[in-house]
């Protein structure tokens, strides 16, 4: 450990050693046909790839501080669920033209509902009483509830095209005015206005350990970026499964994009219940609200960039009952934030709204 020479100095043996074994399962795995065992494997490598990403995550976090440190699991998910949706995209199938809508949507619900409502609930039970800045949270909000009614409500009004859909100069306009949003959001969380986002005075962490060595961070950094493409990787070979099953059990084919994004959505998951578990509610919801407006902000240019130069088709607006539930999920948060303090109660009422969102998604 003294050795500061070494790469791994300051990594444990298993937070190096898991990214590579997930590697490898996946490489060997990959355009095989497993079987039960197999896929029994997978799931637990995929687990395991899981939490040595989050703990690469903070690593990695610890070492640029906050609140720069919560973009970074974030923007990794993100560029890879990007990538992930558009390979699929361009595999076809019959649920190719709304599958970024679903991923977006299903990404939106899960943050907003299960990963707020979870960090609520966990820090609530622990500490009773959680607060964070509503200077921070209030235009993360805002930003959010533009995206989603830009990108997932407004093409199910238009009347340029048939059905849920944009033209090409209203999805040009949506792809660009998601990257002018978020790219401000993230100007302002980073530069601007950086003090709005970190933890209320007194919430820091009692003690604070040093930051890790540079090279400590580059090869969290690069062993984080491992086991992300390996979370996405393995979701995507348990995910004919999964579909297998969801058909087998006669559920909508929704159903399928839900489970997916849940499997590449855990290691945030994990690292925001973590922060919130030790009093700094707001890491987890810079976390939170960052990763989904990083889904939003990147996925829906990448998409419809490729949508448009191969022609290929796109819906993005919601069905009525959807709507119902994203503009549902949009008022609860901005109760939940307006304050700047929250108990259980709120972290009931997300998870309540998720459970909602995970029912009728199977019982339509």
């Amino acid at each position: 450990m003294s050795d500061s020479r070494s790469l791994w100095l300051g990594l444990p043996w298993w937070s190096w050693l898991l990214p590579l074994v997930a590697g490898a399962t996946l490489a060997a795995a990959w355009g095989a046909t497993p079987g039960t065992a197999v896929l029994a494997w997978v799931a637990a490598v995929l687990i395991a790839a899981v939490l040595v990403a989050v703990h690469h995550a903070e690593v990695v976090a610890h070492r640029v501080g906050e609140p720069l440190g919560t973009l970074v699991l974030a923007l990794a998910v993100t560029i890879i669920e990007v990538a992930l949706i558009l390979s699929m995209m361009l595999s076809g199938g019959e649920d190719v033209g709304v599958l970024a809508r679903d991923t977006v949507y299903a990404a939106v619900m899960i943050v907003c509902n299960g990963v707020v409502g979870l960090c609520l609930l966990v820090g609530g039970i622990r500490h009773r009483v959680l607060t964070f800045r509503i200077d921070g949270t209030g235009p993360a909000l805002s930003v959010l509830t533009a995206l989603a009614t830009l990108t997932l409500v407004l093409p199910a009004f238009t009347t340029s095209t048939p059905g849920p859909t944009f033209s090409t100069s209203q999805l040009v306009f949506a792809g660009v005015a998601s990257l002018v949003l978020y790219g401000v959001f993230v100007f302002v969380q980073t530069v601007r206005h950086r003090e709005y986002f970190l933890p209320p005075e007194g919430m820091e962490e009692e003690t604070q350990a040093s930051p890790p060595p540079a090279i400590t961070a580059i090869a969290s950094a690069l062993l984080l970026l491992v086991s992300l493409v390996t979370v996405v990787g393995l979701a995507k070979l348990l995910s004919p499964s999964i579909r297998a099953g969801v058909e087998s059990a006669g559920a909508p084919l929704a159903v399928v994009g839900i489970a997916i994004a849940l499997l590449v959505l855990l290691p945030e998951t994990f690292a925001a219940v973590r922060a919130a578990a030790r009093n700094r509610m707001q890491t987890s919801l810079n976390l939170a609200l960052g990763s989904v407006l990083a889904t939003i902000g990147l996925t829906i240019p990448a998409v419809a960039a490729v949508a448009i130069r191969i022609n290929l088709p796109l819906e993005l607006g919601l069905p009525p009952k959807e709507i119902v539930l994203l503009a549902l999920t949009l008022l609860v948060s901005a109760i939940t934030l307006a304050s700047g303090r929250a108990t259980i109660m709120q972290g009931a009422v997300h998870l309540v709204i998720f459970a909602a969102f995970l029912f009728l998604a199977v019982v339509p």
